[in-house]
């Protein structure tokens, strides 16, 4: 699940990037217009967090262009967040298209609870909790479980994990790994992956004997997968 943060506010853009990150989610940043509208011409995101007063390009603006693409990266998720919490501003981001609004100042919890929600709704994740085996994930709370205990994980290793049990049953590239795992500013070749899947199998093979197994299809990507539903190895 990456983010694009779009604030001005240093102090508050640093402040909410490490909250959403301790949230397990891949944060990247932007201070200005112009940079947003960029990134949003080249990348793809799970959601956008945008300030409207903003340098170089207003809000609104970079949101009007944004729609105006058309295509998935047009339909990206938008909540405004902005001091500017007059009505016919509100209206008039709402009709350009922005699926929430928050007026500054906001409880954090409140943002956090809003931005799981609007990431539910974009992945069409009508079910809050993925299993795989013994493994399972909620969506509302975020948090892993296995055999019914906390599975702990490190931000990455949960990255990974959740990209793989959200499309359990389907393989997943390593490069759309690296794109959820990875922000831009990140120093990290397509390579770390493999590192972090390894990590994450030495989890899962100390768990439940009825656990999760990630396996490798070569020039395909990686599957999770139930234990249970691997083949049974060939007799000596």
């Amino acid at each position: 699940m990456r983010i694009l943060l779009v604030e001005d506010h240093l102090e508050l853009s640093h402040w909410l990037a490490k909250a959403l990150r301790d949230a397990h989610l891949t944060v990247e940043t932007a201070h200005n217009g112009a940079d947003a509208d960029a990134l949003l011409h080249t990348q793809e995101y799970s959601l956008v967090l945008l300030d409207l007063t903003l340098p170089k390009m207003d809000g609104l603006d970079v949101l009007r262009r944004l729609r105006a693409r058309g295509g998935t990266r047009g339909k990206t998720p938008v909540m405004i967040l902005t001091a500017r919490g007059g009505l016919d501003e509100k209206v008039q981001g709402l009709n350009l298209g922005a699926d929430d609004y928050m007026a500054k100042p906001f409880e954090l919890a409140e943002l956090e609870a809003r931005v799981k929600a609007l990431l539910r709704r974009s992945q069409g994740n009508e079910a809050l909790v993925h299993t795989c085996g013994a493994l399972s994930f909620d969506t509302v709370t975020r948090m892993f479980s296995y055999a019914g205990a906390p599975f702990p994980l490190t931000p990455r290793e949960h990255a990974v994990l959740e990209a793989l049990i959200t499309r359990s049953g389907r393989a997943v590239s390593k490069e759309k790994l690296f794109d959820e795992v990875f922000a831009l500013a990140d120093d990290a070749n397509l390579d770390a992956i493999e590192l972090y899947i390894h990590r994450v199998r030495k989890k899962l093979e100390n768990g439940s004997p009825d656990g999760a197994v990630i396996t490798t299809l070569r020039g395909i990507g990686y599957l999770l997968q139930p234990r249970s539903a691997m083949a049974p190895a060939a007799p000596k």
